[in-house]
């Protein structure tokens, strides 16, 4: 009896000589397995990320902006995340402009962490504050940024005395860190952490010398404001290392890269808010 062709070409003869025909359902699992898997990753970037420990991510950001702002003072002579000194500095500058240029720098690293914080908000608030993929997204184009600041510092002209030079290849890497900077402080609004900005410390000293429970055996709050000051000292000292070192102002950078690889990372993982 003729045998007939299954669907991939083959066929197979049954015990009673008749011939069975082989389909295409051994394939079925892995498919439905890997549409599972897409729909699974897709459910899960798609999700909201449980706020519950957020805050230890927020404090790293802390030794980051200890680290950036500290090798961009030791670098160009202007900060990249703290911005009250850049103001200051802008107003020194505009009483006195002949007498340095670190004004027209902190001017740029003022002005570019002000549209980042526009671009960054508008971002959270458009596709969900603490949607994963949101995060994911936005520590992602941080590190970019950093990235493209590190190769312009390691293979852009170099000038003698950067911190008075204000060409391209000085206030574009300021402009471009002072933009990703903001996106860690937009990230601690759309976390439900406010305080925890890691671009600002005096609001820090004044509610953790001012709390009725400082001395208190139990006070999370107590203990975030003295880790945030603590690690961005950390930073700083660790920045002021590596621009005096034989790495440079880009090793710090390269660093802060990696550290913000890691949270990236760390989004990607972190458990999922319930309903």
């Amino acid at each position: 009896m003729p045998s007939h062709p299954s669907s991939n070409g083959y066929s197979a003869v049954n015990g009673s000589g008749g011939s069975t025909t082989t389909s295409g359902d051994e394939e079925q699992p892995l498919l439905g397995g890997s549409r599972s898997l897409k729909s699974g990753w897709r459910k899960n970037m798609m999700a909201d990320v449980n706020r519950e420990w957020t805050d230890l991510i927020l404090l790293a950001c802390y030794f980051v902006t200890g680290l950036l702002d500290s090798a961009s003072i030791s670098t160009w002579g202007s900060f990249v995340s703290m911005q009250t000194g850049n103001t200051v500095y802008f107003g020194l500058g505009i009483a006195a402009p002949h007498e340095s240029t670190r004004w027209i720098k902190s001017g740029a690293s003022l002005g570019f962490f002000c549209i980042g914080s526009v671009f960054f908000s508008h971002f959270h608030r458009h596709f969900s504050p603490k949607r994963r993929w949101v995060l994911c997204a936005s520590f992602t184009l941080q590190i970019a940024l950093i990235i493209v600041a590190a190769f312009i510092f390691t293979y852009g002209p170099r000038s003698s005395d950067p911190r008075e030079a204000i060409g391209w290849p000085e206030l574009v890497p300021i402009a471009l860190i002072a933009f990703q900077s903001c996106g860690q402080a937009v990230a601690s609004r759309a976390l439900k952490h406010p305080a925890l900005t890691s671009v600002v410390l005096t609001s820090i000293y004044c509610d953790l010398f001012s709390d009725y429970n400082l001395l208190a055996a139990q006070n999370i709050e107590r203990n975030r404001r003295v880790a945030a000051p603590l690690l961005l000292v950390g930073g700083a000292i660790a920045g002021g290392f590596l621009a005096h070192s034989s790495v440079g102002c880009v090793g710090a950078l390269w660093i802060a890269a990696a550290l913000k690889f890691v949270m990236v990372v760390a989004w990607l993982v972190w458990p999922t808010e319930t309903e």
